[in-house]
């Protein structure tokens, strides 16, 4: 099943790479940016890269968010509240997946912010009438633009409280790694989720890698 997609934040280098992987999957994306003009312009490198017809488009965010079923955030933490806040019309009524980070930076690299709820709680509370859904935390930016093919060695984990919208979200993730994404548990678990994003960060600085995560143990769930 094909899906109408708004990626909120699909101008940066996080966003572009799901957009162009749930394009690429059949979807119907629109890129949402503040600048309905940088937004059409990241759609048409993303549809050149694809090479083949494929429906994507490009608008302000409202529009982007208001023209869609699903809606990805893949923005940054700072303005966070403001913009889902400024968006909540959009949003209500519709899965809503969060893989915003927050993040902090010093001499010694990235690292989770400590904070009283993540940026999907936080997202789910300014929006009470959508379902959010924490996904895509780990998944480098630069795997999902330029590795050929599905990255199938990593796994989607994905939470939150609606098992309707988290269930569409694992289906969702085999445009990214060609199978289903996994059960991560309740939405609160993203406080745990997004700040792993930090280790794997400083483990691709290290090793001079693109890292991701795989579980064992778990049986095929593609």
């Amino acid at each position: 099943m094909t899906h109408k997609i708004a990626v909120v934040g699909g101008t940066g280098p996080q966003g572009r790479g799901l957009a162009y992987r749930l394009a690429m999957a059949g979807h119907a994306v629109t890129i949402g940016s503040r600048d309905a003009a940088r937004a059409a312009e990241k759609a048409e490198e993303i549809a050149a890269k694809i090479g083949a017809p494929a429906t994507i488009g490009g608008a302000e965010n409202a529009n982007a968010a208001a023209s869609s079923e699903i809606v990805l955030l893949a923005v940054p933490w700072d303005g966070h509240a403001e913009l889902v806040s400024s968006l909540a019309p959009e949003l209500r009524g519709k899965t809503v997946i969060s893989c915003v980070n927050p993040l902090g930076f010093d001499q010694n690299g990235p690292y989770g912010l400590t904070l009283e709820e993540s940026a999907a709680e936080e997202a789910q509370r300014l929006v009470p009438a959508a379902a959010v859904v924490g996904s895509f935390h780990h998944v480098a930016a630069l795997s999902l633009w330029k590795n050929d093919g599905p990255l199938d060695h990593e796994d989607i984990l994905v939470c939150g409280d609606d098992t309707e919208a988290k269930d569409l979200v694992m289906d969702l993730a085999a445009a990214v790694t060609g199978k289903r994404g996994i059960d991560a548990g309740a939405l609160r678990l993203a406080r745990q989720l997004e700040p792993l994003t930090a280790v794997l960060i400083n483990i691709n600085k290290g090793y001079k890698t693109r890292s991701g995560l795989a579980i064992t143990g778990i049986k095929e769930h593609a």
